[in-house]
């Protein structure tokens, strides 16, 4: 718990210290009361005591009261206030360190885990902030100073007091040990059904198509019954704390008076009223130890909780991405490429995932010249994806070099890199928003990316008035945004959907191109979502453009004036292309055939024909000998 404290600032840790201040403060006034107490109880026992006096040590002691309530006020203020700016700063560090992890880094964390990360565990953090810290500085210096103020006013009570205190530290030994394991199950079981839930949503169509409602409720059952039961035992093992603690200072305030009235008994007369007076400051000055017993023990309700989410949290932010930065910037790439733009080569590239020992591609050597058509087949598994993924450094080579512009990768700042690329993946992403927003995502991350991200992450229920009025300004947000954009920023927009061949079903939508997009494009059928990725990268005019197998859930007439529309349109553009069907990379520049990690053969369609067979057998699987030699 302590680690997570170098990320306060300045300003929350100055204004710690003044609220160490006002504790103390604090402390003071609840100590002096007693004084006053004792002080107020002689007069009334002193005969020929006057009323005024009584009413001036009534005043003074009111007045110490409230001085304790003010400093409770502002110590309560100074901790929620940097509570609630620590979580802030902590779920900004952790969305930016999440930002810059590869799939490598993502496989470490589940999106369920990292989720709760972000959620749950930083507001165990913010909890134990807000009144564990007060707990933590109070308790101790309370127990210290009130220890202080009885000891040597009577051996009989401070000995009472020693012996409550053993039984309170011991019952709090052994409950901590037997709650600690629980704290840091129950995050993970937190996680758990997060997953449970997630997996659930997210397949909702799958579950209902095969009838397994009843077996994914009895997953969900399972890790909600797990987590109830680690909840339960827990809050039953803590919920025996107080009862003890009452029980204990109960027992104390029963062994003071007793040993007071034994001592009164036995003093002289002129000695009884010292003796009563020294009982009631005894008796108040043991109950602060206790009270500070009993705040050390909220303390251990809320520690061991709040430092298994800090250690969360600390893996996520102590965890250093695999791909790192470069130095060189576009200014640096057009000095050392030598003026080479939208070149692609692969010098003897060799890769292994991390958590593999096998490499997934062995040896591999191609060019692909500014403006060229470079495609990728082979069998599933024979590497293709995992080969483009080194372009934009999704992954980083084991051996051998991968070149942009005539410089390597590795040497790149990333955001140089990426600029230059336009990437569409297997599984196509669209954000919630607009048509214009998500096409126009890459090119403007402040705006219309950043809407569209932010509400990625919060997922409106539109079942209530609540979320329909969430999901109604999120669009009116989004509207606002792509109502920014210039009108050569529209015109790009509605060029690069006529490149995907989107516009026809665009124009058909309610509001066309401002018409809403769902959460992960759920309003939208799957080639429709492959047409808008396509648009999306087509819209940068990026110098590379990288398809993995952006086609397959297009038909062959769509696909083919996709293909079309990019010879024209984006000529001057490097394309890679994976592709399973032969149609779709039959007229490329260059075709890499891939087989179990090495190239098998290199070249245009009808070279291949003759020369590799593993490409003449995927070609005869799906073309005709007519299309074959057409």
């Amino acid at each position: 718990m302590l680690r997570i404290m170098k990320y306060l600032s300045k300003a929350e840790i100055g204004q710690m210290l003044i609220a160490l201040v006002t504790i103390v403060g604090q402390i003071w006034f609840d100590l002096e009361l007693p004084d006053y107490m004792s002080d107020i109880t002689t007069l009334v026992e002193t005969p020929g005591s006057e009323m005024s006096d009584i009413w001036i040590a009534g005043g003074k002691m009111l007045l110490v009261s409230l001085g304790s309530v003010a400093c409770a006020i502002v110590t309560g203020y100074i901790a929620a206030r940097v509570a609630a700016s620590f979580g802030q700063r902590l779920r900004s560090l952790e969305f930016r360190k999440v930002e810059s992890f590869g799939p490598a880094e993502m496989s470490r964390f589940s999106t369920a885990s990292l989720i709760t990360r972000s959620t749950n565990d930083i507001t165990q953090i913010q909890m134990f902030i807000t009144m564990g810290l007060q707990l933590i500085v109070k308790s101790p210096i309370m127990a210290v100073w009130a220890i202080m103020k009885i000891a040597g006013d009577g051996f009989e009570w401070t000995a009472a007091t020693a012996v409550a205190v053993v039984i309170l530290l011991a019952a709090i030994a052994i409950l901590m040990t037997l709650v600690m394991p629980k704290f840091k199950a129950m995050q993970q079981l937190t996680d758990n059904i997060n997953l449970v839930a997630r997996e659930n949503l997210t397949g909702l169509r799958v579950v209902r198509a095969y009838n397994a409602e009843d077996y994914q409720e009895a997953k969900f059952t399972k890790a909600n019954k797990e987590l109830t039961d680690t909840q339960l035992f827990t809050n039953r093992t803590m919920a025996v704390m107080m009862p003890l603690m009452n029980t204990v200072m109960n027992g104390l305030m029963l062994a003071v008076y007793w040993i007071g009235a034994y001592l009164i008994d036995a003093a002289e007369a002129t000695d009884k009223l010292t003796v009563f007076s020294n009982m009631v400051v005894f008796s108040s000055y043991s109950v602060q130890v206790i009270m500070s017993f009993l705040l050390m023990s909220m303390v251990f309700v809320l520690w061991p909780r709040a430092d298994v989410s800090a250690q969360r949290v600390l893996e996520v932010l102590d965890t250093d991405p695999l791909v790192k930065d470069g130095r060189d910037t576009a200014a640096d790439v057009a000095r050392i490429g030598d003026g080479k733009t939208g070149t692609v080569e692969f010098r003897d590239v060799s890769f292994t995932y991390p958590d593999s020992r096998e490499p997934i591609l062995e040896h591999i050597s191609f060019e692909a010249g500014r403006g060229q058509t470079v495609a990728f087949i082979g069998a599933t598994g024979s590497g293709k994806s995992s080969l483009i993924n080194l372009v934009p450094r999704l992954y980083d080579v084991s051996a051998g070099q991968v070149l942009v512009d005539g410089v390597d990768v590795r040497d790149y700042d990333l955001t140089t890199l990426r600029d230059k690329i336009g990437y569409v993946p297997q599984k196509s992403v669209l954000f919630k928003g607009t048509v214009t927003s998500n096409i126009s995502y890459g090119d403007r991350p402040g705006e219309s990316g950043a809407a569209g991200g932010a509400a990625n992450v919060e997922l409106a229920d539109t079942s209530t008035a609540a979320g329909r009025r969430r999901e109604a300004a999120q669009l009116a947000q989004d509207a606002a945004n792509d109502g920014r954009l210039t009108d050569d920023e529209r015109r790009r927009v509605h060029a690069a959907a006529d490149v995907a061949q989107a516009t026809e079903f665009v124009s058909r939508m309610d509001g066309g191109f401002d018409a809403a997009i769902a959460q992960g494009g759920s309003n939208v059928s799957g080639g429709q979502k492959q047409r808008l990725s396509i648009a999306r990268a087509v819209y940068r005019h990026p110098e590379i453009l990288i398809f993995d197998d952006s086609f397959s859930a297009l038909d062959f007439k769509t696909d083919r004036e996709v293909r079309d529309a990019l010879a024209r349109e984006a000529k001057d553009s490097t394309k890679l292309i994976v592709a399973q069907r032969i149609g779709t990379i039959m007229n490329a520049d260059r075709i890499v055939v891939l087989d179990d990690g090495k190239v098998v053969g290199q070249g245009t369609h009808q070279e291949l024909l003759e020369t590799c067979d593993v490409y003449r057998q995927i070609a005869e699987s799906q073309l005709s000998k007519t299309e074959l030699t057409a």
